[in-house]
């Protein structure tokens, strides 16, 4: 097999392969034997057809499509290894020559990973390390802790305001007729979350226990769901109960019950120095993202759309991911935020540009400085995971290597490598 190729655009290659005709006479036998199996002919069994007889009948054409799948399978991952292109995405395969007895030739085009241009990455400026924690923000977070060990009070007299619980059945018409997905029964609603229809809760405020309502609202133009968006709708809304949050006194008692300390002097302590380490890690990642955008806002490349794409739909299913974690799913999040996929891609597409772009510059200047990952950051980190998931260390290094995943692992580690060390290469920024 030979294999070439030529730059055509950017980022776009030619790669153009010839394939030895014994090889294109192996794949035609592969072929034979797997088309075989499901071709009737009188006085065979299936699969005991002779050769001669299946190619005088069908022609030996008849094999040519699945020989040539068959050979791309195994020539093409041979030829980008031979020529040291790195695709992106799929490639466009144009076949020019194939027939029993002669060699098989094909051309590709082929989006390959693009070439980064680095700029000054030495030197820059990042935010500086504080890590101070204000009287304020240890307040806040306890009316965090306030917030979630409140204790739920049914209200007997009284109405709906905003941060209740509205235990309500509701049933929308749109035009005077019902529509999927618009009735539910004893729906616990927290008013002003803006988990509705903009202008549903709003409505559900002043209501008592018992009482009917027609709430209209309208359906936004971005709604996901063709059919109702921009629509008006009538909700005919019935109230059963309302529940209200009642916060605990922040004493010594609140402190016991959330904390291992007996005082709240001593709790607030405690709070403040855990807010303190993670102010401090919060200031290092900004520091850490700073770094590398200002490096990557440097650099020049093209970034192809395939790679672009390919990022998206890691987020995407990411995403989908975090939300069953929450007990969510795609459908229902974009029931309650009125978006589609295609206008969640949308939203993704410029971070996952950004990300795209970071990690080629990281890798472009990786290689630039010769940042190397050894055995011993490799086998560090396989312990780390061991401990994290409670397994043997050479477990998973077996794993990874089995499942093809230990360069991967191997390349998180040199991205963490390069931002350590554009960062013991950067200078703290001055504050005017």
């Amino acid at each position: 097999m030979t294999a070439t190729w030529e730059k055509i655009d950017t980022n776009l290659v030619s790669l153009n392969v010839e394939v030895e005709a014994e090889r294109v006479n192996e794949a035609l036998d592969k072929a034979f034997k797997k088309v075989v199996q499901k071709v009737n002919v009188p006085g065979f069994r299936k699969g005991k057809v002779p050769r001669a007889m299946f190619e005088k009948r069908f022609g030996v054409e008849s094999l040519y499509q699945d020989a040539v799948d068959i050979l791309l399978q195994e020539v093409y991952p041979q030829a980008i290894e031979e020529t040291g292109i790195i695709p992106v995405d799929r490639p466009d395969i144009d076949v020019q020559q194939f027939a029993k007895g002669e060699s098989f030739k094909f051309s590709a085009k082929v989006t390959v990973k693009p070439e980064v241009k680095l700029g000054e990455y030495k030197g820059i400026e990042v935010p500086a390390a504080e890590a101070t924690v204000s009287e304020e923000e240890i307040g806040e977070e306890l009316n965090r802790l306030q917030q979630r060990h409140a204790e739920l009070d049914v209200v007997d007299e009284g109405t709906v305001a905003s941060g209740d619980i509205a235990v309500i059945d509701f049933d929308g018409y749109v035009d005077g007729v019902a529509f999927e997905g618009g009735k539910s029964e004893r729906y616990s609603l927290e008013v002003g979350s803006g988990t509705f229809i903009p202008g549903f809760e709003d409505q559900v405020i002043g209501m008592g226990t018992g009482d009917f309502k027609d709430v209209e609202v309208t359906f936004p133009e971005s709604y996901h769901a063709d059919n109702l968006a921009g629509k008006a709708a009538v909700f005919k809304v019935k109230l059963h109960e309302i529940k209200r949050k009642s916060l605990p006194a922040l004493d010594d008692e609140f402190a016991k019950d959330v904390s291992e300390f007996d005082t709240l002097a001593e709790f607030k302590q405690d709070l403040e120095g855990k807010l303190k380490e993670r102010k401090a890690k919060e200031a290092d990642s900004a520091r850490e993202a700073a770094v590398v955008e200002k490096a990557a806002e440097a650099a020049e490349v093209e970034i192809p759309a395939a790679m672009i794409g390919t990022e998206t739909d890691y987020m995407l299913k990411d995403f989908e991911n975090r939300l069953r974690m929450q007990g969510m799913n795609l459908e229902l999040y974009f029931q309650f935020s009125g978006q589609n996929e295609s206008m969640l891609r949308e939203q993704m597409k410029g971070d996952a540009e950004k990300r795209v772009r970071n990690n080629l510059v990281l890798e472009a200047i990786a290689k630039a400085e010769n940042i190397q990952v050894t055995d011993e950051e490799v086998t560090a980190e396989l312990e780390t995971l061991a401990a994290a998931y409670n397994r043997p260390a050479e477990e998973l290094r077996e794993i990874f290597t089995r499942n093809g995943n230990l360069d991967n692992l191997k390349d998180d580690i040199a991205v963490r490598n390069t931002v350590k060390f554009l960062l013991e290469n950067s200078k703290e920024a001055v504050n005017a």
